[in-house]
């Protein structure tokens, strides 16, 4: 064999490798409807032998859906407001989604465009359309916690904006929070790139918000 042929040679096997190292971060992106299965309510379901397969939602209490409807109308959240967002999030309806930011920026990667889009897509979605949706931005571990609760903040409304620019969605039906970073997604290694991010919450359903 040549010592052209077989560079070409290594020159493949080494492109395949890389495909190999890099297809399961390509495979995180979820579609449109992959979205909107995750964010979707779930209904109570029973198999042909009795017990639920499927626990529902926990219906939003009073003071909690009183809470939510006041936050959709303030621009800036409380530690407070901040924490029982994210104490009412537990048990809501959520999606991680893999909208990376660059390092040290609220400006989202070239590479995140494509998953916003169908984000986009699946919040204005005859099953979405209507409810309110939290965005919580996080950050890795690199800089102070000071900066890095600015930073989140910036990342959730960096989202938020876009959604309303290019979908139209109503500012009152996106509440952005930003979490820092305390939620670290990837804890073994903090300042790994999918810390930071920006989680997606449906807070409230249609019927539920336009009360």
């Amino acid at each position: 064999m040549s010592s052209r042929n077989l560079f070409t040679k290594k020159a493949a096997l080494a492109l395949l490798a890389l495909g190999a190292i890099v297809s399961p971060a390509l495979a995180a992106e979820l579609n449109q409807q992959q979205i909107i299965e995750k964010l979707k309510t779930p209904k109570l379901t029973r198999s042909l032998s009795g017990p639920a397969a499927v626990a529902p939602t926990p219906a939003l209490s009073p003071s909690d859906l009183t809470f939510i409807n006041r936050i959709r109308k303030t621009r800036s959240l409380s530690s407070g407001d901040r924490q029982q967002v994210a104490e009412i999030a537990k048990s809501r309806p959520t999606v991680d989604l893999e909208i990376n930011f660059e390092y040290n920026s609220a400006a989202v990667s070239p590479s995140a465009e494509s998953q916003l889009h169908s984000l986009g897509k699946a919040l204005t979605s005859s099953e979405l359309a209507g409810s309110v949706f939290m965005l919580g931005g996080h950050t890795d571990a690199r800089g102070s916690d000071t900066y890095n609760q600015k930073l989140s903040e910036r990342r959730a409304e960096t989202v938020k904006a876009f959604l309303i620019s290019t979908y139209k969605i109503p500012a009152e039906n996106l509440v952005s929070a930003g979490y820092g970073e305390s939620e670290l997604k990837n804890k073994a290694d903090p300042n790994a790139a999918e810390n930071r991010r920006v989680q997606i919450v449906n807070m409230a359903q249609r019927e539920q918000a336009s009360r």
